[in-house]
């Protein structure tokens, strides 16, 4: 895997990170972080034959706990009240690829970003499908629910597309391999290790530009806690400093994927 992304653009000084990890007193025996996960977006977290939670951010969520010295619990949370239920309290930390946007940030705060990735349609190989208003009148597009995607869609395309919302990325997927709809709308990186490069997905593929706008797709994705917290915040961003230090990061990442995490360029027309 290429340089990271904290080695090539030093969000946090890496000696002064680690001095503040160092510095930072041990959670563990304060509290146990319960940790939100939503568990139906593979490859970054999904529920695996044995019942428990895996994949991308789950590996980084038990590094970053072990790297702080904390005692952690993962907790399965459905999508649509994942920062609802942070901001109430129900737990102290979402892991779950959640986007870094300035709405979310005045509801919630964030750690530095810990991967980054486009927004694309994927539709059937072949279909020549025109990713502008008119060339999408009338198509069926698949996207998970109280996303940014959604929010993304309903207002580019929702007076000419048929918008049709799902509680999961993979329900949309399933559909659009069975033909209830005409493409889906979500994460390149997600689409493109959790679908098109399965079984399922082969006679799929990206369609259509990348989708970057900041003021609707955020600055990366990062870790979510409550506001108030700066302290946890700052331990966080130690942690993730020093899991690319140490090799920590690339080595979760290559279980999973075949690109650098943080350059969302070269996922640009995969198939």
């Amino acid at each position: 895997m290429p340089t990271s992304f904290w080695s090539r653009r030093t969000v946090v000084g890496m000696a002064a990170a680690l001095t503040l990890l160092s510095a930072m007193p041990a959670l563990a025996a304060a509290e146990t972080l319960r940790i939100a996960v939503e568990g139906e977006y593979p490859p970054f977290n999904r529920v695996d034959k044995k019942g428990k939670l895996s994949g991308f951010d789950v590996d980084i969520a038990n590094a970053l706990c072990k790297a702080i010295d904390a005692s952690c619990k993962l907790i399965q949370q459905p999508w649509d009240r994942m920062i609802a239920d942070l901001v109430a309290g129900k737990y102290d930390l979402v892991v779950s690829s959640l986007s870094i946007t300035g709405s979310r940030r005045q509801q919630i705060d964030f750690t530095n970003a810990y991967y980054q990735t486009p927004a694309k349609f994927v539709a059937k190989k072949g279909a020549k499908i025109d990713v502008t208003q008119a060339g999408l009148k009338g198509l069926r597009i698949g996207v998970q629910k109280a996303t940014i995607h959604e929010q993304f869609l309903t207002s580019s395309f929702g007076n000419k597309a048929v918008l049709v919302r799902y509680e999961t990325v993979p329900k949309a997927q399933a559909d659009l391999v069975a033909g209830k709809v005409d493409l889906i709308f979500a994460d390149a990186m997600a689409l493109d290790a959790g679908f098109l490069k399965t079984k399922a997905g082969k006679e799929y593929a990206f369609v259509g530009p990348d989708f970057r706008d900041q003021r609707w797709f955020g600055q990366g994705f990062g870790i979510g806690v409550r506001k108030g917290q700066a302290e946890l915040v700052a331990s966080l961003n130690a942690a993730l400093a020093k899991l690319d230090a140490d090799g920590t990061y690339d080595s979760i990442a290559n279980k999973y994927f075949d690109f650098d995490m943080m350059d969302d360029k070269v996922i640009v027309g995969s198939q």
